[in-house]
């Protein structure tokens, strides 16, 4: 009866394991296509503790009086056990490592006290627009908030270099989230009613009851807040939560690129698993663009499918842009961070039209990233070069 004690022991070692290898990042976990297994094994993961604890408890007397040393292995081994689930579950656990802001706290320009250097998510929504500095979202993945009349998630990922705002609605319903862990490096959240796992890079649900379902995504603009106070000077500024200075401390040169970490350096070549790139989606195509060609060029008019695009790096070489020309025989350039074409027209970094009574042009979802997250969650994606 004493190996059932040791049997379950065992068992609950490898499942506490199992349940947490695959979604964190950990030797070879995020690169295997797991994501169905690591679901199963969490979904069902009561059911597992409840049948190995059983078995330990079948046989946890015979294993204790087993003598002095069985008594002292059969201790031994509880406690390994029960290490292993408290590491798994409280300080591996995603939830346990990064928390939401325990006070949301906007300024205006005018009171704001953040550096205006720092790059930020932008969004405006409905006249309203905000700041959300990605040295503070990095760290906390997700901030709920509301904009314009709208609920809103705004969303990181620092492994992935992966902004994006989502508004929190399923079919109709609002929904809050939870962070679960990565899968392919990516975050994953999971939502509380149902508990389907949802992909922070496309908003989609990808295992549970809604798997295959997205999220709205809303435009967002990443840029320096310099740049997006210039063009939305109203605009209000999310402040750093006291709660989490060492946090934030710790991610002040990650929009730099000056990590030394695996997950969060950054290749300075081209092309590699940690470049940046300027990933571009749009109807009739995606297409990636390599950061140190943008540095050089400054402005790249292409075609996206049959898609006239333009891709725009300011002078501050941190704020992006890509934008939907009218025609492809429209050719814009770029001059102290304002745009013009060959027919006269004058814009601002976002598209707008400095003559009245002439047309806008079309910001598109444009997000800067590593590579590998890129051409990981856009397999059909091509390089320009």
């Amino acid at each position: 009866m004493k190996n059932l004690f040791y049997i379950g022991i065992a068992g609950l070692l490898l499942f506490e394991i199992a349940n947490v290898y695959f979604i964190m990042p950990m030797p070879g976990s995020q690169r295997l296509n797991s994501i169905e297994v690591a679901y199963f094994l969490h979904s069902w993961k009561w059911v597992f503790r409840s049948l190995l604890g059983c078995l330990i408890l079948l046989g946890g007397l015979p294993a204790f009086r087993a003598g002095r040393w069985g008594a002292f292995w059969a201790g031994l081994a509880l406690l390994a056990v029960s290490v292993v689930a408290y590491a798994a579950n409280f300080e591996m656990a995603a939830d346990s490592m990064f928390y939401q802001p325990s006070v949301l706290t906007f300024k205006n320009a005018a009171a704001n006290k953040v550096d205006k250097e720092r790059i930020v998510i932008g969004v405006e929504i409905n006249g309203q627009a905000r700041a959300y500095p990605i040295q503070f979202i990095g760290y906390h993945h997700q901030v709920r908030d509301t904009l314009g009349g709208k609920s809103i998630i705004v969303t990181y990922c620092t492994v992935c270099r992966t902004g994006r705002v989502f508004e929190p609605v399923i079919n109709g319903q609002p929904e809050t989230f939870r962070l679960v862990g990565m899968d392919h490096f990516n975050a994953m959240f999971e939502d509380k009613t149902t508990g389907s796992w949802w992909r922070q890079a496309n908003g989609e649900a990808i295992a549970g009851k809604l798997k295959g379902q997205t999220l709205p995504e809303l435009e967002i603009t990443q840029i320096s807040l310099a740049k997006w106070l210039a063009l939305y000077p109203n605009s209000l500024v999310m402040q750093p939560d006291t709660k989490f200075r060492e946090e934030y401390d710790s991610l002040s040169n990650y929009e730099s690129g000056k990590r030394k970490g695996k997950l969060t350096k950054r290749d300075s070549a081209s092309w590699q698993e940690k470049s940046w790139v300027v990933g571009v989606e749009v109807s009739s195509g995606v297409k990636a663009y390599d950061w140190n060609q943008l540095l050089k060029k400054r402005i790249i008019n292409d075609m996206v499918g049959y898609l006239p695009i333009t891709v725009v790096l300011a002078s501050d070489n941190k704020s992006f842009t890509a934008l939907r020309r009218a025609t492809p025989g429209q050719v814009l350039s770029v001059k102290n961070d304002s745009l013009f074409d060959n027919g006269g027209s004058a814009y601002n970094l976002l598209g707008k039209s400095y003559i009245p009574d002439r047309p806008d042009l079309l910001k598109v979802n444009a997000y800067q990233e590593y590579w590998h997250s890129w051409q990981t969650f856009h397999p059909d994606t091509k390089q320009f070069k």
